[in-house]
């Protein structure tokens, strides 16, 4: 029986950067409370809060929820409050070498575009995130540069060879992240596996990005089941037969 349904962020729980539609906050609701949940994703706790959290029903059930940020070198869990179990950051020195490489990798690459929406690269303490078109691009305007991911395809194969001590992805719509060696959504699942003694057997893992290269891929690698998703709708679709399932039991 599975104990624990682990879900990506962007483009599987909500379109990239968005919030969650009632449909989708209603069906977590209902999915907490009859097993554990997980989120795992590149975003910041910040992003968690304002895509997740403000439209998710509040009460008791999120003591079933865990919340992992930044492939979780973050951890949070409910207990009246959001607590931080852990942060792994970045020291200033392997942040400033990963910015200075991201945004001349992305220039050999010869994808500087001509108008971006907020910042290119952010820190998020353990993870340096770029983003191509900035944080605050319009949905329309991501979704529309690489939907095949070839262009970051091309950014992180140059990042490899700048950076090849840490670990790099592709995220979201227009995103890279990069973290510690090691750092994936492999090492969040393990994570959760650790924390909530729950074997990788007893999962399902759910994002938009389970091929190779894509930053839900390692979770697969890792042994979790894993079920890939095109957007909410799909994900709406796949909470509702967990629930036919295991509602039963």
């Amino acid at each position: 029986m599975k104990k624990l349904i682990v879900f990506d962020l962007d483009g599987t729980l909500a379109p990239s950067k968005s919030s969650l539609a009632p449909q989708t906050a209603g069906l977590l609701r209902d999915l907490l409370g009859i097993v554990k949940v997980a989120v795992i994703s590149g975003g910041g706790w910040t992003q968690f809060e304002r895509q997740l959290l403000a439209d998710l029903p509040q009460g008791s059930r999120l003591a079933n929820l865990s919340l992992l940020p930044t492939c979780g070198t973050k951890f949070f869990q409910y207990d009246g409050n959001w607590e931080e179990l852990y942060s792994e950051d970045l020291t200033a020195e392997q942040k400033k070498k990963i910015i200075d490489s991201l945004y001349k990798a992305a220039g050999e690459a010869g994808y500087h575009a001509s108008r971006v929406w907020g910042n290119v690269v952010e820190d998020r303490g353990s993870q340096v995130t770029y983003s191509a078109l900035g944080q605050q691009a319009p949905l329309a305007e991501k979704e529309g540069w690489d939907p095949d991911f070839a262009k970051r395809k091309k950014i992180t194969a140059i990042l490899e060879t700048l950076i090849p001590e840490f670990s790099i992805r592709i995220g979201g719509a227009t995103s890279i992240d990069v973290t510690k060696p090691g750092i994936d959504k492999a090492y969040g699942v393990g994570k959760l596996r650790d924390t909530l003694h729950i074997s990788f057997k007893e999962m399902i893992y759910i994002g938009d990005a389970l091929f190779p290269g894509g930053n839900d891929y390692p979770a697969e690698e890792a042994g979790v089941v894993s079920i890939p998703v095109k957007g909410p709708d799909d994900t709406n679709l796949v909470i509702n037969t967990v629930l036919a399932c295991l509602g039963d039991k």
